[in-house]
């Protein structure tokens, strides 16, 4: 794990987002390209691109705030600090300066005097909107842009078939970037595996995952390597690729309507993202026995069952 890869006038950029602007700068490249090619407005698409970024990363961060479990930390880190209760280690407290509580005895903390639990040394109600401390969910950034991005053809007269379209071929190339910035980073981690098992990895000491392993009594200090696990952002990574060599080199040639790619997107995606939820062993929602993504996912094909066709009968002369 490589949480920071370079820095920039001396102050580290987190792996992450060197790997996501990376994405977006790409994805955005080669929708500019695409745009000339078929006639249309490459400026819009530049603006476009730009825009569903900021925008995107604020429907991540609103969605992780709301469905991966953390909502009330934010609340009573604004309303009432005491009522939250970070489990980690007294090392790792002083590191976030939190205030260790002794007295809470709720956590086995490897290597420190006493029994506790780390609390934040004070109020903050900005908290939720600290994105750069970590904390984005994909699906509510694809809603944050896409609601935008409607918006935005509309108010510059661009056609919106082909502007979603275009998107839609490039979003899996960004999100290729972007998982390979989870793997980096340590987040979006798999199950455990055998040591010997096709893929398995182990994270470091202090990652997402060693930490997460400890405070499930599966290691007995989270300063240790994870166990093995699934690299299921590389999984995606690989997924992704896949989706836009088939979006460029197939579903585009053979294109019946405007609007076909997105969904094809969509549709590939949702999949895609439902079956390697089940691999994955990081925090994000659990409801009724499906996570916040796969439910989002089933939605998504919902929406294609009907659109495609609506979409298809409008393409016939």
């Amino acid at each position: 794990m490589y949480p920071t890869l370079i820095e920039i006038f001396g102050q580290p950029l987190p792996a992450y987002f060197t790997f996501l602007l990376v994405g977006f700068g790409l994805a955005i490249g080669l929708a500019q390209r695409q745009a000339r090619r078929f006639g249309l407005d490459h400026d819009t698409v530049i603006d476009l691109g730009l825009y569903a970024l900021v925008w995107g990363v604020i429907g991540s961060r609103i969605l992780h705030v709301l469905a991966d479990g953390y909502f009330w930390d934010y609340v009573h880190l604004c309303t009432d600090p005491s009522q939250v209760a970070w489990q980690i280690t007294e090392a790792r407290c002083a590191q976030v300066e939190g205030v260790w509580d002794a007295a809470a005895g709720s956590v086995a903390s490897a290597g420190s005097a006493a029994d506790g639990v780390c609390r934040p040394a004070g109020r903050d109600c900005f908290a939720w909107a600290a994105f750069w401390r970590g904390g984005l969910a994909y699906y509510g950034g694809l809603l944050g842009a896409g609601a935008f991005g409607l918006w935005f053809l509309r108010k510059e007269r661009f056609p919106i078939g082909k502007g979603i379209d275009l998107v839609g071929l490039v979003i899996p190339l960004g999100l290729f970037f972007g998982r390979l910035g989870c793997f980096f980073g340590g987040c979006c981690f798999g199950t455990t595996v055998d040591a010997g098992a096709f893929g398995a990895v182990r994270f470091p000491s202090w990652s997402a995952a060693s930490e997460s392993q400890w405070k499930r009594g599966l290691l007995p200090s989270p300063s240790d390597v994870s166990l093995p696990v699934h690299p299921t952002q590389l999984y995606e990574a690989a997924g992704c690729l896949l989706i836009f060599a088939l979006g460029l080199l197939v579903v585009q040639p053979k294109k019946k309507f405007d609007g076909q790619l997105m969904l094809f997107f969509l549709g590939a995606y949702a999949v895609l993202r439902f079956v390697l939820e089940w691999l994955r062993d990081d925090d994000r929602g659990l409801y009724f026995g499906l996570t916040t993504s796969q439910w989002i996912g089933v939605g998504m094909l919902g929406l294609i069952a009907w659109a495609w066709p609506k979409l298809r009968a409008r393409s016939v002369p």
